[in-house]
């Protein structure tokens, strides 16, 4: 269903679409672990493009294309002639006459857009201010592995900035029939626009959307909780002011006391103890959180297949 299609939202999959990509996510994590070559996409060359610095994304594409028979190509700023003013919609279409698709990590979500308008090849948004959708994919992923496949009604709780992960995760929430609730402190509420399409959403599968400032009210009874960084990437020169605010939304073992007994906490990484996690809570979850992190290569690498293949 999606060879040829771009990703740039979990929101544009339908719900048929989120499974299949989560179920060969788990195939491909378990041909690997067996030894079992998968090279589904041999002799293709995909284009990374990096507007934005990473550690994960960048090996676990890498290496994802490796796996799969094919090649990546990494793509800086310095390399492109974007850095120097170069339209995005003829790189684009540049790009589509040497290439078998491209990932893209940038900034403003409306260069993804663009890219993908112009682009006559998959185009795969490997994050922008506005959404990360690998990374919530791989988490469904995660959460399914300690959960259990259906996660109809169960409760995920995002605790701390509304950004690009507490949009996208209302995305992926809604699409599997969970209950979200978000808790960020007043002025900092995910997007509106997408807290609107992701109720819309939920409708179709029984999920529910919900934004709180009150930490303790979001994590109550939650099977999961999620946080991430106070400052994100371009917003180092908030961090102080952000520390101010964003204290009371720690996840710490005070806070999870209210949670389900056998809650699970996760984090995308790269993490900064002391500040949205203690170290106690990040290091009594590591064994989920390190599996979160692996499981970015075991998704993307179907993403590409499902996108890039056939």
């Amino acid at each position: 269903m999606l060879r040829g299609k771009d990703l740039l939202s979990i929101h544009d999959l339908s719900v048929e679409e989120t499974e299949e990509i989560l179920q060969l996510a788990a195939e491909l994590k378990a041909m690997q672990q067996a030894g079992v070559e998968h090279k589904i996409l041999e002799g293709k060359t995909l284009g990374m493009i990096f507007e934005k610095s990473s550690t994960r994304t960048r090996v676990s594409f890498e290496v994802g294309m490796y796996q799969l028979g094919g090649q990546a190509l990494f793509l800086s700023g310095r390399d492109l002639q974007l850095g120097r003013g170069e339209p995005i919609k003829d790189t684009a279409r540049v790009l589509s006459r040497y290439l078998n698709g491209i990932m893209i990590r940038t900034y403003g979500h409306e260069r993804v857009v663009e890219l993908a308008e112009y682009a006559d090849i998959p185009v795969i948004n490997a994050l922008t201010d506005l959404l990360h959708p690998c990374q919530v994919l791989t988490d469904l992923l995660t959460i399914r592995e300690y959960k259990g496949k259906n996660l109809q009604g169960l409760k995920m709780a995002y605790v701390g900035d509304g950004n690009n992960m507490t949009n996208s995760y209302m995305y992926g929430a809604a699409k599997m029939g969970m209950t979200f609730t978000a808790a960020t402190p007043q002025g900092y509420e995910p997007n509106a626009e997408v807290t609107q399409n992701a109720t819309e959403d939920a409708k179709a599968t029984g999920a529910s959307i919900t934004l709180t400032n009150d930490p303790y009210a979001a994590v109550k009874d939650a099977d999961v909780v999620v946080t991430d960084t106070w400052a994100s990437m371009g917003q180092e020169a908030q961090h102080e002011e952000r520390k101010k605010i964003f204290a009371p939304y720690q996840v710490n073992k005070e806070l999870l006391a209210s949670a389900d007994k056998r809650v699970i906490v996760m984090h995308c990484l790269p993490a900064y103890r002391g500040e949205e996690i203690t170290e106690e809570v990040f290091e009594a979850n590591a064994s989920v959180i390190f599996d979160e992190a692996e499981n970015r290569l075991h998704t993307q690498k179907a993403i590409m297949a499902l996108t890039m293949g056939g």
